[in-house]
């Protein structure tokens, strides 16, 4: 990834509130971690509002009604993730 240096005006106070939330080193490296995750969220809501916009298909509606309930089958998923919090 190309890096440049920018200038930009910020409020100061907010900035560093925000490293400290986010856990950064530097106002560089949080306002790279906003920048980041402003771009996952527009894609997300954006992809959402495409997914409202068109009615599922029949075959999807089957897929997700078939995906409800009981996975169907005999795995212990606990005891194969016992005391493995993810």
């Amino acid at each position: 990834m190309a890096r440049q240096k920018v200038t930009i005006t910020l409020d100061r106070a907010k900035a560093d509130r925000a490293r400290v939330l986010a856990g950064a080193r530097s106002t560089s490296e949080v306002i790279n971690l906003a920048l980041d995750r402003l771009i996952r969220t527009e894609r997300l809501l954006g992809d959402m509002a495409a997914y409202g916009r068109v009615p599922p298909t029949d075959a999807e509606v089957h897929l997700g009604q078939m995906a409800s309930g009981d996975l169907g089958d005999d795995t212990d998923w606990e005891g194969m993730y016992a005391g493995g919090e993810r």
